[in-house]
């Protein structure tokens, strides 16, 4: 298993090496697209100084990825190792009919409602300080949520625009993809993924009910991932990837 990342520009090229490793509508690729924008943000805001606690984002950010990088690993080398949140997205990676930005919000379910709660922890562990709200950890925290939205955003509105879009209103009153769409908020993930980090820092002295607590979340996590991934193609969105 290759080693955790030691720089966030790191993190950005082993996301980028994901992308350039499998087709462009492949899965795993979709969310690592993602994935790398967001960081890129996150890059940028570090080395113009705009977050108060620096240290502690640089650090969450690497410790975040690794969890990711490392499942990926896992399941290459043996899929029944992987954690059970990164499951539905790995194994159907190369599904039909599920479209791309479904692909996306399923690795960011696992990645937010999973591993940040860990990654988390394992950083406030690292530079002793306390996970509580009101304190300039969270206060940066907080502040990548609009990083995050902006490219959410930007993912939403590149799926299907122009006629394509018009035709599918058309043909689709109740578009199946909306009612995906609908499932989730990253806003309101990363306020439980905090609140679950919060529980999982109080429970650093029992480490059997941590440990059920995380398998819990874990198996939640890919229960919630496996409805974001339920086949939502219409005629259309097929066709408008057909054209790009």
């Amino acid at each position: 298993m290759s080693s955790a990342p030691s720089s966030v520009p790191e993190v950005i090229h082993r996301l980028q090496a994901i992308e350039a490793s499998a087709p462009h509508a492949d899965g795993i690729v979709c969310f690592a697209r993602l994935y790398r924008q967001v960081t890129q943000d996150v890059d940028a805001d570090l080395k113009r100084q705009g977050f108060s606690a620096a240290p502690f984002m640089e650090r969450l950010d690497l410790s975040f990825a690794g969890l990711f990088l490392s499942a990926l690993e896992s399941f290459e080398r043996d899929p029944a190792s992987a954690p059970s949140a990164w499951t539905p997205l790995f194994r159907q990676r190369s599904g039909h009919g599920i479209a791309p930005l479904q692909f996306a919000l399923a690795g960011m379910n696992a990645h937010i409602n999973r591993d940040l709660p860990v990654a988390l922890v394992t950083t406030c562990e690292a530079l002793r300080v306390e996970l509580s709200e009101k304190s300039p950890e969270h206060g940066d925290f907080e502040r990548v949520n609009a990083l995050l939205s902006r490219v959410e955003a930007n993912i939403k509105h590149a799926y299907l625009t122009g006629w394509l879009a018009w035709a599918d209103r058309v043909v689709h009153r109740v578009r199946r993809i909306d009612d995906v769409i609908a499932m989730w908020d990253v806003a309101r993930a990363r306020d439980a993924a905090w609140t679950n980090g919060q529980t999982l820092w109080a429970l650093r002295d029992q480490p059997a009910l941590a440990s059920q607590f995380l398998v819990t979340l874990d198996r939640m996590t890919g229960f919630a991932s496996r409805g974001l991934l339920v086949p939502a193609d219409s005629f259309p969105q097929k066709l408008g990837r057909l054209l790009r």
